[in-house]
């Protein structure tokens, strides 16, 4: 479930937009200020953010900039949620970082179809489509995995962290991933633990695979971290 942070200060579209988007699936979490949306992102990395311009304190426009120049933010999918509608607006929104930009009143459909576009160039992952690489089908709506290998199709079993390392790297395949991207993305950057507990899931990940005769998929990048080939041939590190 993608976890969405709104930072809207009246109400009435806070919670219009919050019981739109759980309806849609959505875990929502709500900020009436920009300092109480920090926090927000402070505690927890959300996979995309709806924030309105005109904030109590420091506006939507300055939390985007800050966002985008720090490396832990920098990468957050950003909507911005205005009723400022002029050109200049929409040119300083989109240059402050903002992915999108759409304009009060708006359609609730639209408003989820803008995200929906705006993970699916930016966090794929936070989405529910099924990815395939290779032959190897992953589909996060029934947690299955499968494969067709000498015409039967295979299910590969996995723990659920083993899914969501797979779940990743099938979304942002042909890129080197350092250990410590990989501990952001898919344990949260808000658990701590070992850069070298990546390397004994991707070793988990690799056995799992192996019946499915796709476990080459899953590259060692000496030095650099992991990647996601999409061509079966490669032998794994």
């Amino acid at each position: 479930m993608s976890h969405v942070l709104v930072v809207e200060d009246e109400s009435a579209i806070a919670e219009l937009v919050s019981i739109n988007l759980r309806h849609a699936g959505y875990e929502v979490t709500v900020a009436a200020t920009a300092d109480q949306a920090q926090a927000a992102v402070d505690r927890v990395l959300p996979d995309l953010v709806l924030v309105d311009w005109m904030l109590p304190g420091q506006s939507g426009l300055q939390l985007a900039r800050r966002w985008r120049a720090e490396t832990r933010t920098r990468e957050i999918p950003i909507i911005m949620l205005t009723a400022r509608n002029e050109e200049a607006d929409k040119i300083a929104g989109l240059d402050a970082g903002a992915d999108d930009y759409l304009t009060k009143p708006f359609s609730p459909k639209e408003l989820l179809a803008r995200m929906r576009a705006v993970l699916r160039r930016k966090a794929p992952e936070a989405l529910d489509s099924p990815v395939e690489v290779a032959g190897l089908r992953l589909d996060p709506a029934t947690r299955r995995v499968t494969r067709r290998v000498d015409g039967e199709l295979r299910e590969v079993k996995m723990g659920p962290t083993e899914f969501r390392l797979l779940h990743f790297l099938m979304t942002h395949p042909e890129r080197v991933h350092s250990r410590a991207q990989l501990l952001d993305r898919v344990w949260g950057d808000h658990v701590f633990i070992e850069e070298r507990t990546v390397d004994v899931h991707v070793k988990r990940l690799r056995e799992a695979l192996a019946p499915a005769q796709c476990s080459a998929l899953i590259e060692t990048v000496r030095g650099a971290g992991y990647r996601m080939t999409q061509q079966l041939g490669s032998v794994a590190a």
